[in-house]
């Protein structure tokens, strides 16, 4: 099944859920009208969540750096040799 169709599917059983609650009396109805509100606000605290965590656990990697590095300089000394000014060390 696509991805679309799952998001859809899910879409429909949200909105289809919302509806019934709105036409029963099992939430008062001010509470009824802002669910739709309180999902955005909650999926965007969750977005927010993920990608602070996604952050704190962002690997270091000390070996891609030096190899980062050696290539920096690798590159300056080929741009040297073609007569571009690359700047100062």
């Amino acid at each position: 099944m696509k991805h679309i169709i799952k998001i859809m599917a899910l879409l429909v059983a949200l909105s289809a859920f919302w509806i019934s609650l709105l036409q029963t009396s099992v939430l008062p109805e001010s509470y009824t009208w802002l669910l739709p509100l309180y999902f955005i606000v909650s999926l965007g605290s969750y977005g927010l969540l993920m990608v602070g965590v996604g952050l704190m656990r962002f690997p270091t990697c000390p070996q891609e750096a030096i190899l980062l590095q050696e290539d920096i300089v690798e590159a300056k000394g080929f741009l040297k040799g073609k007569g571009v000014d690359v700047g100062s060390d």
